[in-house]
């Protein structure tokens, strides 16, 4: 979305996770 990440595990399984996470506690 609008954290385009590199396609990685990590960021797949907690980085996309974590990033949706956080914006929308931040929001």
């Amino acid at each position: 979305m609008m954290f385009k990440r590199p396609k990685s595990a990590f960021s797949n399984q907690r980085g996309f996770t974590l990033v949706e996470l956080l914006m929308v506690i931040a929001i």
